[in-house]
């Protein structure tokens, strides 16, 4: 076996576009996308990138330039991506259905002036009110005509205008069309691999204030070798990668988008998910690999629909983004017939760290063997400079080439996230068992794992906090048997107020995202507190724990 120092050794840092060139240079022919029945080729996909990026390019985005991609999975996201960093700029994340205020926070804090989105109404109307308050300077918008089949585009223009935004004619608002550069190449740009941001990719971290992770073209490079690696099976250029996980997503990013490129694979585009239309375009495309989160699986699993699907065409799926439930694997996998094999990681290592192998090796229960060119420790909890003993628990820290440079602006969150020696601070407790596997038994921190999404108690519990009638409110996750976790507020009120958690709901709304919003609430006299007065979760988590048990034993 390889060790991480040999691999390390053996790996050459690539800017992260030259991966798209490659595949373009040996599966010109082959499809790249499909977007609701619309294929691109390879060919296509290079040649709409070139003229992007000349477009960008003379737009004067180049290095040091942070561009914002407020977007869907559609061919744009993908287009964007490399034609930004083919111009040495870099790519910032956003989710498409962050509410105003949290684009904002992010495109301040990320230094973004050009975002880039759709001509939807319920993504480009967020996008511009930032840009009224001054924090953008413009807005590429891209049509969602460009991307239907005829039939869809005039049925669309039909049936689905009142979607469509009402865009502006001015210097601030540029049109797709108008921003490409048509025949056009971008002037060559020289990258330092270990040295330049491709993306920011933002995470709340501890604190829920979010954090911009600075990942280098080394880290994502390193992460789709790492891939590459761990999928040694799969047929290059014969593949079909089915992409329901979002792209803004860090799992997504490198796991369906940047390993279908080096695959040569044909990315099976969703831009939501919807099972019905999942489960036709596994149908439709014979799709072969499949990454997603358990949530995903499960509704595969539990849903009337799927006896009315052939599924046998899947090889290969890798959970991610939250724990995978034996049951959930063992019935997806008799289900369909595939491997469907747990992997983790985080936003600071690009992301993956884990995988279990995808042959009868794997352990259920297990986040896997490390990735190549990765090494671990476990520190203690109390000293986390002290390392505890094989096999015993501790904080899992990380080391490879996929490990972030470090939080954008953020030297005092950097220093405490990775050691002098390169070594990043997961918060995941654990352990690693004789034969390399790593089994995660608790985490740090108090966050929400959500779908997959880190959602975070703080930004839900100051959203509640600003009803008049909220005196004191606590949130924590609890279990949710199809999202992995969900939130539960508990609510203390002032004197005199009276209201339902379907009042707070309704006030919520316009406050947070539905992934944020809490799955149950409950009004309390006293919330618990510590000797010093500060509110305590402790107690709360402890009770709900103790409903559990005694639930399940009534059910036993």
């Amino acid at each position: 076996m390889t060790t991480a120092e040999e691999w390390n050794e053996a790996f050459t840092p690539r800017p992260v576009h030259e991966y798209l060139e490659s595949t373009v240079a040996e599966f010109g022919s082959r499809p790249a996308a499909d977007f609701m029945g619309k294929v691109w080729t390879y060919a296509e996909l290079g040649e709409l990138v070139d003229e992007t990026a000349a477009g960008l390019q003379a737009m004067g985005v180049g290095p040091g330039v942070h561009v914002g991609l407020c977007l869907p999975n559609t061919p744009f996201y993908t287009i964007f991506y490399f034609a930004i960093m083919k111009v040495g700029a870099t790519v910032a994340n956003f989710n498409p259905l962050y509410v105003e205020r949290e684009i904002a926070f992010q495109a301040r804090d990320a230094d973004v002036r050009i975002m880039v989105t759709m001509d939807l109404k319920i993504i480009y109307d967020k996008v511009e009110e930032v840009r009224k308050e001054k924090i953008l300077d413009k807005i590429i918008v891209c049509p969602m005509s460009f991307c239907l089949p005829t039939v869809k585009k005039v049925l669309f223009s039909l049936f689905k205008r009142k979607e469509l935004a009402d865009i502006p004619n001015d210097a601030a608002h540029i049109r797709f069309d108008d921003l490409l550069a048509k025949g056009q190449k971008p002037k060559p740009v020289d990258i330092d691999p270990a040295e330049s941001i491709a993306v920011l990719q933002y995470t709340g971290g501890t604190t829920g204030v979010p954090k911009g992770a600075m990942l280098t073209h080394k880290n994502l490079s390193a992460n789709i070798e790492q891939m590459r690696c761990v999928f040694e099976k799969a047929r290059a250029g014969e593949e079909k990668m089915l992409c329901v996980l979002p792209f803004f997503h860090v799992f997504a990013m490198t796991v369906a988008q940047n390993l279908s490129i080096i695959l040569g694979a044909e990315m099976v585009l969703q831009p939501r998910f919807e099972l019905k239309s999942l489960l036709d375009a596994i149908k439709r495309k014979k799709v072969t690999l499949f990454p997603g989160v358990p949530t995903i699986y499960t509704a595969i699993n539990n849903s009337p629909l799927t006896e009315n699907y052939d599924l046998s065409s899947i090889n290969l799926c890798l959970s991610g983004g939250a724990p995978l439930p034996v049951e959930v694997k063992e019935s997806f996998e008799k289900l369909t017939g595939c491997i469907l094999v747990e992997g983790y990681g985080l936003t600071e290592s690009s992301p993956v760290a884990a995988v279990n192998p995808l042959d009868e090796n794997r352990r259920a229960g297990s986040i896997g063997r490390l990735v190549p060119g990765t090494s671990s420790r476990f520190v203690s909890i109390e000293d986390r400079h002290s390392e505890v003993a094989e096999g015993e628990k501790g904080e899992l820290l990380l080391h490879g080439p996929q490990v972030m440079k470090g939080y954008w602006k953020r030297q005092d969150a950097t220093d405490e996230a990775i050691t002098p020696e390169g070594y990043l601070h997961t918060g995941d407790v654990g352990y690693q068992d004789e034969d390399g596997f790593i089994y995660l038994v608790d985490r740090i921190k108090d966050l929400i794992l959500c779908s997959g999404y880190n959602v975070y108690p703080r930004v839900i519990e100051e959203a509640i906090y600003q009803h008049e009638a909220v005196d004191e409110t606590i949130v924590i996750a609890i279990p949710d048997e199809y999202r992995g976790q969900s939130p539960k507020a508990f609510i203390k009120l002032k004197d005199g107020f009276s209201m339902t958690g379907e009042d707070v709901k309704t006030f919520l709304k316009d406050h947070l995202s539905s992934i944020e919003m809490p799955r149950e609430f409950e009004f309390r006299d006293e919330l618990p507190k510590t000797m010093v007065g500060k509110l305590s979760k402790k107690e709360l988590v402890e009770e709900e724990a103790q409903k559990r048990s005694e639930a399940q034993a009534k059910s036993a």
